[in-house]
């Protein structure tokens, strides 16, 4: 089953158990995935990549807005933030482990011969491809960036 027919299935649950934070997480992903997919003009499905991206940019969306409540001492309004991340979450691989990234990091980094921070978006670019939807960008950064130094 595809990620949208499970995302659809999810969104008809939430609506039969009223549970207000799933149905708004995943009314956002149902939208995102929509306007992704009219954005490339033709009616074609999104490769899973895609899709995970996309579920990648509203879980940190969401983390990023709940840490800024938290700052400003708002845990009303964090909590729900952090339960629709949770939500989408769901939908997404399993993360893996620092250690397991950078393994991958240093891999790619002997297999293209990077030398320095001059290399970095090569190595990031690589490693990011290959570990989609399971690290986030910034982990993977703070990793190559150590690496290559």
């Amino acid at each position: 089953m595809s990620l949208q027919q499970d995302i659809m299935t999810a969104l008809k649950e939430a609506m039969k158990s009223k549970d207000q934070i799933a149905l708004t997480a995943l009314r956002a992903v149902k939208s995102a995935i929509l306007i992704a997919q009219t954005e490339s003009g033709a009616k074609e499905d999104l490769t899973e990549d895609q899709e995970l991206k996309i579920l990648q940019k509203l879980v940190k969306q969401r983390k990023d807005s709940a840490a800024i409540y938290l700052e400003q001492d708002r845990k009303d309004l964090a909590l729900p933030e952090i339960d629709e991340a949770e939500v989408i979450n769901q939908f997404l691989p399993e993360a893996i482990t620092d250690e397991e990234i950078e393994k991958v990091v240093v891999a790619t980094i002997e297999q293209i011969g990077a030398e320095g921070m001059k290399d970095m978006g090569k190595v990031m670019g690589m490693v990011s491809k290959e570990l989609t939807g399971q690290a986030d960008g910034k982990t993977i950064s703070n990793i190559v960036k150590a690496k290559l130094s």
